[in-house]
């Protein structure tokens, strides 16, 4: 992955199959689903006599669980989650699922989004006389869901998605039940897969159903609250609903390639990118290069439409992965060196086209670029599937700050002589709708490429605003 392009925050994942053990097949679809967060991971499970058994914990989904620990969660409904928090720091109260108490009994959430008017719906609820236990907003949500008014889950859902500014996906569990719930824009994907012969899943992704054992049944739209139980087939109701706008950097960047959204296959979205990269901006080369592992596709589009084959000359150490060890000044200093290695068999004395997903601040592409011409090419092509980033997300995604987006206050012209590059060409967000598909271009935001959002949103987004309170 990227390690400069924007960061998701999480993963959500539900199975009930009654009579049926769900633990290890949350643990597989939290695998799949890696790719979305990488912070912390847990797994919460309800019994068919009502007890709740929780494990969550900082790390990667396969150093949270053991087949010791995953046995003990065994229950026939469970909520899993991976996280990369948009609110709240990296600490373990912060990790998912949460298990919430109201009036009606114990439930488990798990939330993908940001609620950016969590600090107040949190002052509010702290008035109230409630307590909190982590600095997240996905606690907040959970906490106003308790305490709103209704008779059932779904009525106290009604009551209280309303007040909350900002964007959700919720995955709950309880006792009984298992509710999936996506905001009136639909920011965020859900979708519904069957399980074995009588159960159900929902998880943020399709692959993480099929590599959990399920199968996929479809989207969850914008606005629906989806509830399915132990007695029989789902059933929806709905919240208020808006213009739908599913995040757009799912094709660019976020999806597993693997998985469909409203119907269109990530891989081949960004193939399609590829090819219309080449159109928008042809280059000369001896080779099309893709920078690991997110740009493979588009680089196979681009080279099937200029004829330059593929090669892998940048190899990804796939056993760093994200560490919590920070590294020294000098380690900081080699940069995308301990990311990848460049194979200068390839490189050396060649034209290059370097296939990318985004650009945010440019310094991490600076120094991957910088390797590739220490490693001998003759010039460098460098060409990105997303259009230029200029303006921030406020709906769950760590992007970096206005002042840090380089295509906020460099032209293109400028950035590629700040990389030192021989030619630089984004995909024009014409160009990123077409290959999506021009019938879901009307259901997608594209609010960091444009800087128009759906919604009235801050000025600026504080990730430790709940900290300082």
């Amino acid at each position: 992955m990227n390690p400069e392009a924007p960061q998701h925050e999480c993963a959500v994942i539900g199975i009930l199959c009654p009579g049926e053990e769900v633990s290890k097949s949350l643990y597989y679809g939290l695998q799949a689903m890696q790719n979305r967060g990488q912070e912390g991971s847990g797994i919460a499970t309800f019994r068919e006599n009502g007890e709740l058994k929780l494990r969550k914990a900082l790390g990667l989904v396969n150093a949270v669980f053991t087949e010791e620990n995953i046995t003990d969660l065994n229950g026939d409904i469970g909520v899993g989650h991976n996280r990369y928090g948009t609110t709240g720091s990296n600490i373990a109260e912060n990790t998912q699922p949460l298990i919430i108490q109201s009036e009606l009994g114990p439930f488990v959430v798990a939330h993908n989004g940001n609620a950016f008017n969590a600090s107040q719906l949190r002052s509010d609820l702290q008035s109230q006389g409630e307590s909190f236990e982590s600095t997240s907003d996905s606690e907040v949500i959970g906490k106003l869901i308790a305490y709103s008014s209704g008779r059932s889950f779904v009525e106290k859902i009604k009551s209280a998605t309303p007040k909350i500014q900002g964007a959700y996906t919720l995955v709950i569990a309880t006792p009984d039940s298992m509710i999936g719930v996506r905001d009136p824009w639909g920011t965020w994907p859900l979708s519904l897969g069957s399980f074995n012969s009588h159960g159900y899943m929902l998880a943020s992704e399709t692959n993480g159903i099929e590599k959990a054992g399920g199968k996929f049944i479809r989207d969850i739209e914008n606005g629906e609250i989806i509830v399915i139980d132990r007695e029989g087939a789902p059933y929806s109701d709905n919240i208020e609903r808006q213009k739908e706008a599913l995040c757009s950097f799912e094709y660019f960047y976020f999806g597993d390639p693997y998985s469909k959204y409203l119907g269109r296959r990530v891989e081949g979205a960004r193939f399609d990118m590829g090819r219309l990269l080449y159109e928008e901006h042809p280059a000369q080369a001896d080779w099309v290069i893709p920078v690991p592992e997110t740009g493979r596709p588009a680089a196979e589009g681009f080279s099937y439409a200029s004829k330059i084959p593929v090669r892998g000359a940048l190899v990804r150490n796939r056993w760093m992965g994200r560490t919590f060890i920070e590294p020294d000044q000098r380690l900081r200093e080699l940069g995308a060196a301990l990311k990848y290695g460049a194979l200068a068999e390839v490189i050396e004395g060649n034209r290059l086209v370097i296939e990318d997903d985004s650009i945010v601040r440019g310094t991490t592409t600076k120094k991957t670029i910088q390797l590739i011409r220490d490693a001998g090419a003759k010039e460098i092509h460098l060409r990105i599937t997303a259009p230029p980033i200029i303006e921030r997300c406020h709906f769950g995604i760590d992007t970096a700050k206005i002042a840090e987006l380089i295509a906020a206050h460099k032209s293109v012209s400028e950035i590629k002589d700040f990389l030192e590059v021989d030619s630089l060409g984004f995909l024009s967000l014409e160009g990123g709708m077409k290959a999506i598909g021009t019938q879901l271009k009307d259901r997608l935001c594209t609010s960091c490429f444009t800087g128009k959002y759906n919604m009235m949103v801050p000025a600026e987004r504080d990730k430790y605003v709940l900290e300082r309170l």
